[in-house]
C-alpha cells in the first residue's frame, strides 16, 4: 500500500510545508534492488580499533571506495572532514574501550562526520559482550555501547540506520557476512538493534548465492510476507517448500511454479501435521521459517476462549510441535537455521493483542529455550520481530491508527514485506550461526518495546 504522506513529504512542495510547519519528513528508503553488485554503492569509512583492520583486508569485497579516520595504522586514504565524500557506510570498532574515559573516542569520532552522511546511510559500531569480560571497568564501558548506538540511531536523518555488534573474538571471522547484510539495503528497515556474534564452524562460500544447495521450509508462505520470504530465499539459492493451509492451495502452488520449488497444503494446527510434514520432507530440511500466524484481535475482558486457543495454537504451539518433530526425527540437518516470526507486540505488548502478544512472546522463548540444544548440532534458532510492516493485514488499520503505527519509528514510516524477507534470509545463511537465541527486531527502531 502506498505511503501518500512519504510521496508528498519529499515532493518540491511537500518538502517546503514540511518544512515551514516543522511536521516529521521521512525519507524514502534505498531498498535492494535486483542486479546489484556490491553491499555499498559509495565510501565507506573505517575507523576505531584493531577490528577496523580485519575488515579492511576484505573491505574492497564490500566497496570501491574506501577510507579511514582517526586510524593512522589503516592503509586507506585518509577521509576528511568538509572536503571528502559523502559517506554511504561507517563501521567503529569500540571493542577496545575499556574505562569510562575512553568513551570520549565516540563523540570525536562520530562528531565530525554526521553531516556528511549520504541519503540511507549505514552505521555499525562493533563492541565486546560485557558479560563476557573479566574486567569490571570494561563491562562498564562495552555496556555504555548499547545507550550511545541507540540515541545516536534516532539522531540520524535521510534513511540513517545504526546497528551495534557484540564481536566474540572467535567469530571475528563472521563479520564480512554481518556487515554485507547491516550496510547495504538489505537492512533499510533495521536500526537501533544489539546482536552478539558468537563462534559459528560454516561459512557462506558464494556470496552471490548465499543458499545454494539449501532446502527451505517457508510456513504461511502463500501470500505476503511468507511469498516475500519464499521469494528472497529462492533469489540467494535455496531450493524452496512452501507450505500453507489448504484453501490457500491455488495460491500456494502458482507461487511454487514461479519460484521453481514444492507446495505442501496442510494445516499445521492439525493433530497429524507433524507426521504429514515428515512424509512431505523425505530429504530433510535445512533452514525453517516458522511464518504461518493469526490474529483475533480482543480486549482480554471480550476475549473468548475460541480466539485465544486459536492464536496461541497456530503462532506458538504448532511451531513448538513441528520443531520438535524434525529434531528428534533427523529430518532438520546438522548446521540448520530455524526462524521465528515473532512481533514487537511481543515485546513492548498491545492493547487488545493479549492472545496475540502472548504468542509472539512465546515465540521469542522458544528460540531462546532451544538455542543451546541446536547449537550441538551446529544448527541456529532465532526470532524476527517485526513492526508496523505494510500488509494487506495493516491496510485495514483505521487511518488515523495506522498513520500512527507508521510514523512511531525512527525512520517515520512502515516497511515492507521485503524487508522482512531480507533479515529472514541473512539469517539463515550458513555464517549466521554465529547469531543464535536472539531476537532481531525490523520496525525502523520503532517506539514500542526496549
Amino acid at each position: 500500500m502506498s505511503d501518500r504522506y512519504i510521496d508528498f513529504a519529499n515532493s518540491d512542495l511537500g518538502r517546503r510545508l514540511v518544512g515551514a510547519v516543522g511536521l516529521p519528513s521521512p525519507a524514502r528508503l534505498e531498498r535492494w534492488e535486483a542486479g546489484r553488485l556490491r553491499p555499498i554503492e559509495g565510501a565507506l569509512l573505517l575507523g576505531g580499533g584493531p577490528l577496523a583492520k580485519t575488515i579492511e583486508a576484505f573491505a574492497k569485497r564490500l566497496t570501491d571506495e574506501l577510507y579511514s579516520f582517526a586510524s593512522p595504522e589503516l592503509e586507506a586514504n585518509e577521509w576528511v572532514a568538509g572536503l571528502g565524500p559523502k559517506l554511504k557506510a561507517v563501521v567503529f570498532d569500540a571493542s577496545e574501550l575499556d574505562d569510562i574515559d575512553q568513551l570520549k573516542q565516540l563523540r570525536e569520532f562520530f562528531q565530525p562526520l554526521l553531516r556528511s552522511l549520504a541519503p540511507s546511510a549505514h552505521i555499525v559500531i562493533l563492541g565486546r559482550a560485557p558479560e563476557q569480560l573479566d574486567d569490571p571497568l570494561a563491562r562498564v564501558a562495552q555496556r555504555a555501547l548499547e545507550g550511545f548506538s541507540r540515541s545516536l540511531a534516532k539522531e540520524l536523518r535521510a534513511g540513517g540506520t545504526l546497528q551495534l555488534l557484540y564481536v566474540n573474538e572467535a567469530a571475528e571471522d563472521q563479520l564480512e557476512g554481518a556487515l554485507r547484510f547491516f550496510l547495504s539495503p538489505k537492512s533499510a528497515f533495521i536500526s537501533g538493534q544489539v546482536l552478539r556474534l558468537e563462534a559459528c564452524g560454516t561459512a557462506v562460500q558464494d556470496w552471490s548465492r548465499p543458499l545454494a544447495g539449501r532446502k527451505a521450509l517457508v510456513t504461511g508462505a502463500a501470500r505476503g510476507i511468507g511469498a516475500a520470504i519464499a521469494e528472497t530465499l529462492a533469489r540467494d539459492g535455496a531450493e524452496v517448500i512452501l507450505l500453507d493451509v489448504p484453501p490457500a492451495k491455488a495460491d500456494l502452488e502458482a507461487l511454487a511454479a514461479r519460484l521453481g520449488g514444492r507446495s505442501l497444503a496442510l494445516d499445521i494446527c492439525a493433530a497429524d501435521a507433524p507426521a504429514q510434514l515428515l512424509e512431505g520432507l523425505p530429504d530433510g530440511i535445512d533452514i525453517v521459517v516458522h511464518n504461518a500466524g493469526i490474529t483475533r484481535d480482543k480486549t482480554l475482558a471480550n476475549m473468548t476462549p475460541e480466539f485465544w486457543d486459536s492464536v496461541l495454537a497456530v503462532n506458538l504451539k504448532a511451531p513448538q510441535l513441528l520443531t520438535q518433530a524434525l529434531f528428534d526425527s533427523g529430518a532438520l540437518h546438522d548446521n540448520a537455521r530455524i526462524v521465528l516470526l515473532a512481533s514487537i507486540s511481543g515485546i513492548a505488548g498491545n492493547r487488545g493483542q493479549a492472545n496475540y502478544a502472548a504468542s509472539k512472546a512465546g515465540l521469542i522463548g522458544l528460540a531462546q529455550a532451544w538455542a543451546p540444544k541446536l547449537a550441538e548440532r551446529g544448527a541456529s534458532i532465532n526470532a524476527v520481530a517485526p513492526g508496523f510492516i505494510e500488509t494487506r493485514m495493516t491496510a485495514a488499520i483505521p487511518f488515523a491508527l495506522r498513520e500512527a503505527g507508521r510514523r512511531m519509528s525512527s525512520l517515520g514510516q512502515g516497511g515492507l514485506p521485503q524487508d522482512v524477507a531480507e533479515a529472514v534470509a541473512w539469517l539463515v545463511q550458513p555464517g549466521s550461526g554465529a547469531v543464535n537465541g536472539q531476537v532481531l527486531r525490523v520496525c525502523g527502531q520503532a517506539v514500542m518495546g526496549a
